[in-house]
């Protein structure tokens, strides 16, 4: 076994390596970017160097620099995680040029299934099912348009190179295909350094399944069963689960047999994935081949959790030289798990990548950060940023029962305890998914968001929004009366007005989709408060549940209720809003006292233009200056964490000036261009 490893990653993955290493008296180096000199996956390992700035391209995308801090440190072996150089062939034969160990498969078998037109060929050779489509050297994009139009469409366009949902644009017509060609093309350059892509059949009602497979260099390969990852927005995952649900014990067999044979055509060693497009029909489910990704998946941990086992340790072990410590036969799979992505997102602006400072993280109570029924892998903590330069997830809940029904309870259970305060998550719609329809009945496919899109994006009850105001009050209300006061303490304000010993005031809130509230309290000498909304008035009282602050108990009248409640920071200057983030039962939402009757809406609608919905860089304009343009029309494209995002007109209008140059970064909410309404 390696006396020492270096981890060529960064996050949740780095982390994970190095809890399995020290496990096993492996000590470990971590490299780190300028933005991570204080991240949680420096701190997990032995030793850390420092590669390079910020950005991926300027550091850990950098292979010599990780070689160079391999060789100076000692490792003998490095582990690539996933992302970045994991699928990297020219990387993996550099290894092996400087004498260190890649911990993963052959550049070979990295070659042959890292372009997707060269594995398709090779798994037709196989004997694997392949999804009708073309993977022809020709480029162009008059082949390419017609290749698309000869299948039909809806057709689906992938990047060659690479994965993670970037570069693929499904197209529903002719006339639209250019466009979303010359999109993915720029995806797949930017981010794998290959515009090349190919052109399938889009398969109706699909689901997405994968089976984890191994192999060893003793010549044993075998699978880990399958995992379900049909549930995804923008073609990237957000809930996987193992096993997949409905399969039948034929065709578990039979996709398992075909995923060995995938590996096998190339000569694979370590960990992998072949993923399957699944169809369903009334005739039943047949299988397509995908892809074969060569390395670790994100959502290896619902195999750990069915199988007992640690597959970054069968890792370590094949990498060094050891055979499989299991046959096929002896792999028995237990119970259902579900794993869900906790990301940095904003799922009602079509779930774009936020970013921010996770001014709390707090996880469920009965989580475990190594194996168990609930489990938590991060690579953040609280206090840390998440920025523009990486993924946005911030960390992958992992729950484990004896039977799908109860896995989805302890998962519903640890996504009502889980909190993130200080940028926009997903943690809300995966609660909403968790228990739409679609889902807890097993009817899944990848357009399961889409179609309930109603119910998981839909706004908090009014009688939520209410408890969420009144909770704010209360709070406030309480750290004043314990002397705890600031510019979040609504008494301070100067239209509040005292008599009789009686405090007074009328408080005007907006909640998070919600209609604005008023709410008029009065606050005795003694302590108590009397609350009024909507024309019900009843005694309102807090009572904190920890020495932090955050979690209470509230009450209005015979109403009690759970919620946590922070201030949102930097905290506001006097006369100005304060906003608070509130999580109920029902969900969160964030309270903002306003110290005038403006709506926010109202006001970003008083100007015409267009802005960035998040940081990233303008890619290109479809109009310029004296353009008109209608609502809804195409004219602008803006990239963040290696995806493009089109944006559209707001209404009908006349381009008076465009602020930013392809290139230019920008932040959120910067204008991009001035729209005079028509």
């Amino acid at each position: 076994m390696f006396e020492k490893i270096l981890i060529a990653n960064r996050g949740e993955i780095a982390c994970r390596v190095a809890a399995t290493a020290r496990r096993m008296g492996v000590q470990t180096v971590a490299v780190y970017s300028d933005a991570d000199a204080q991240a949680a996956h420096v701190q997990a390992c032995d030793q850390a160097v420092w590669i390079g700035e910020a950005a991926p391209a300027k550091s850990y995308l950098l292979g010599e620099r990780i070689i160079q801090a391999a060789l100076q440190t000692g490792a003998q072996a490095i582990h690539p995680g996933y992302g970045f150089l994991s699928e990297n062939p020219a990387f993996a034969q550099a290894c092996v040029q400087a004498g260190l160990v890649l911990i993963g498969p052959p550049a070979s078998a990295m070659q042959a299934m890292g372009l997707k037109a060269e594995s398709k060929r090779l798994m037709a050779a196989a004997g694997v099912p392949l999804v009708p489509g073309y993977h022809g050297e020709d480029q162009s994009p008059d082949v390419l348009q017609r290749e698309a139009n000869a299948m039909g469409y809806p057709v689906l366009i992938k990047a060659s190179a690479g994965g993670g949902g970037k570069g693929m644009r499904i197209v529903e017509r002719a006339e639209d295909f250019a466009a979303a060609l010359a999109s993915c093309q720029r995806e797949g350059q930017n981010s794998f350094g290959n515009p090349n892509v190919l052109i399938e059949k889009y398969v109706q009602r699909p689901r997405h399944i994968e089976i984890q497979v191994f192999a060893d260099t003793h010549g044993q390969t075998l699978h880990l069963f399958e995992r379900d990852c049909s549930v995804q927005r923008r073609h990237q995952k957000v809930l996987e689960e193992a096993p997949a649900p409905g399969l039948s014990a034929e065709l578990r067999e039979r996709m398992g047999q075909a995923a060995v044979a995938a590996a096998r055509a190339v000569g694979y060693v370590g960990a992998g994935t072949v993923e399957f497009i699944v169809e369903q029909s009334a005739k039943g489910m047949d299988f397509f081949f995908m892809e074969m990704n060569t390395r670790l998946q994100v959502e290896h941990p619902v195999t750990e959790a069915i199988t007992g086992l640690d597959l970054v340790e069968w890792q370590l072990r094949v990498a060094a030289g050891e055979a499989l410590p299991l046959t096929q036969a002896q792999i028995q799979l237990q119970g259902h798990a579900i794993e869900a992505r906790i990301c940095a997102e904003s799922p009602e602006r079509d779930f774009l990548p936020a970013t921010g400072r996770l001014q709390v993280l707090r996880v469920p109570a009965s989580v475990s950060f190594t194996r168990g029924d609930v489990r938590w892998d991060s690579g953040v903590r609280a206090g840390d940023t998440i920025t523009p330069n990486y993924d946005p997830m911030i960390a992958k809940l992992i729950v484990h029962g004896r039977d799908r029904e109860q896995a989805l309870r302890r998962l519903d259970q640890a996504l009502r305890e889980l909190n993130v305060v200080g940028l926009d998550t997903n943690i809300d719609a995966l609660r909403r998914i968790v228990n739409c329809r679609s889902f807890a009945q097993a009817d899944l496919d990848t357009a399961l968001i889409a179609r309930e899109r109603e119910a998981i994006l839909s706004p908090l009850p009014a009688s939520a929004a209410q408890q969420a105001a009144l909770s704010v009050l209360a709070v406030v209300n309480a750290q004043r009366q314990h002397g705890v006061r600031g510019e979040q303490d609504i008494w301070s304000r100067t239209d509040a007005w005292q008599a009789w010993g009686q405090r007074s005031a009328v408080a005007q809130f907006e909640v998070t989709g919600a209609a604005p509230m008023q709410i008029h309290t009065v606050s005795e000498k003694q302590g108590h408060t009397m609350a009024t909304c909507h024309g019900e008035t009843a005694p309102l009282s807090a009572q904190a549940l920890d020495d932090e602050g955050g979690e209470w108990t509230l009450q209005w009248g015979r109403t009690r209720w759970r919620a946590s409640v922070h201030a949102v920071l930097p905290l506001a200057q006097p006369g100005q809003p304060q906003a608070w983030m509130v999580k109920l039962d029902a969900g969160s939402c964030r309270v903002v006292a306003q110290p005038s009757w403006t709506r926010p809406e109202a006001a970003a609608g008083a100007g015409g233009g267009l802005t960035s919905p998040m940081p990233g860089k303008v890619v290109s304009f479809a109009v310029k200056a004296g353009d008109s343009v209608k609502a809804g029309q195409a004219v602008a494209v803006v990239e963040a964490m290696k995806m493009e995002h089109t944006l559209h007109a707001p209404h009908d209008g006349t381009v008076a000036e465009l602020f930013f140059a392809p290139g230019d970064p920008v932040a959120e909410g910067d204008p991009l261009l001035k729209l005079d309404k028509a």
